[in-house]
């Protein structure tokens, strides 16, 4: 059965934190191994203290006490003598490992058992994501059982004591091996384990305290989050067995592409086709940014192809921090295959008017090559 938490302090279940430790110190002070050396019975009774004080200050254990349950079950009710040499464990730990049970067992496992998290993914847009957003998300979990509240009996009554097993929650059986009869032990069939049943099971959760149910909750996704990363929503996961306390829902975020912008970390990156007489003269042009207003950029005489263009506090917000990345426009040179003859005469004039000669450049040579020369160049091709 569940330990007394309370009990064992000497303290209310309304006692705050400060009462608990209170209540600890005045009972280490007089259990303390330094103040009893030898008495095992003074070392027993600080040791539950200090498990009492740890599971009555941690929020989530102390629900499942209150709900009647035991999270230290496990941990607390473990154990046995140390026989002779085999590292602390016991006789019945060794037979377990090899028939599935063993002379002495962990008593019953609590009916109240804290929840699992759930996992949920949604799709926003760049646009969503540069601005941040309220979305409502469909989630389909165990929620708690709202006809029996819960305990899982029609009448909300409380369980009563296993018959087949008197509540301890498991069974022994002799079975035959090569050692000779060896007793060994398994969960209840009757109670699942559990040392206690149900008499009128919830005829809406069939006594298992939850059910499962659609709800519509609203996330806040912050401006500037990045493409898989998780918003944890406390206690909006999956509620317990028994009705225990729910775990969290952490919903993952994915950032649909967009066609013009590309995100990296918190810049933003897109690519100009610019003809090559306005990256020669100089031009601006327009776009519509994340924001629906409109963005000016301007191209500087003489822009080389593959140059890139900065614009600083264009970019993506900065999630942990104030401020934001910057916009690169990425220029490529639009060079025509095709020209009529109006626009050959011009260029060819061009070509007379300046005076450079196609050369190959020597290795090792950083020098540019003028805007002029390599649209020459393919012109001679």
């Amino acid at each position: 059965m569940a330990r007394d938490y309370y009990g064992i302090l000497g303290v209310d279940k309304s006692a705050s934190d400060s009462e608990i430790k209170k209540a600890y110190r005045k009972l280490a002070r007089k259990y303390h191994p330094d103040v009893n050396p030898g008495d095992e019975e003074a070392a027993e009774k600080f040791r539950e203290a200090s498990l009492a004080q740890e599971v009555l200050l941690d929020p989530q254990k102390r629900q499942v006490v209150d709900m009647g349950g035991d999270p230290m079950e496990r941990s607390a009710q473990g154990g046995g003598a140390d026989f002779g040499g085999f590292g602390g464990g016991n006789l019945g730990d060794i037979f377990a490992e090899f028939f599935g049970g063993g002379t002495s067992g962990r008593g019953p496992r609590s009916r109240v058992q804290p929840g699992n998290d759930a996992l949920l993914r949604t799709q926003i847009t760049l646009a969503e994501a540069y601005s941040g957003l309220k979305k409502t998300v469909t989630v389909d979990t165990a929620v708690l059982c709202d006809k029996c509240s819960g305990s899982g009996s029609e009448s909300k009554s409380k369980p009563v004591t296993c018959e087949g097993c008197g509540g301890a929650g498991e069974i022994q059986e002799m079975q035959r091996s090569f050692l000779g009869n060896v007793m060994t032990t398994r969960p209840c069939p009757q109670c699942q384990g559990f040392g206690e049943i149900i008499k009128d099971p919830c005829n809406h959760c069939g006594g298992d305290g939850r059910v499962k149910k659609r709800r519509d909750l609203t996330v806040n996704i912050p401006a500037g989050i990045g493409d898989g990363m998780r918003i944890r929503m406390g206690s909006q996961g999956e509620v317990g067995h028994g009705g225990g306390p729910a775990g969290d829902l952490y919903v993952e975020v994915h950032t649909e592409p967009h066609p013009v912008f590309e995100r990296n970390a918190d810049d933003l990156n897109l690519t100009v086709r610019v003809p090559m007489v306005d990256a020669a003269l100089g031009t601006t042009f327009s776009i519509e940014h994340l924001d629906g207003e409109k963005l000016d950029i301007e191209i500087e005489p003489g822009t080389q192809p593959g140059e890139s263009i900065r614009v600083e506090g264009k970019g993506m917000p900065r999630l942990r921090t104030d401020g934001f990345g910057s916009l690169y426009a990425h220029v490529d040179v639009v060079v025509p295959r095709e020209l009529d003859r109006r626009t050959r005469e011009q260029l060819e004039k061009i070509r007379d008017h300046r005076s450079e000669d196609t050369k190959v450049r020597e290795a090792g040579d950083n020098q540019e090559e003028s805007f002029f020369s390599r649209i020459r160049d393919r012109f001679r091709r």
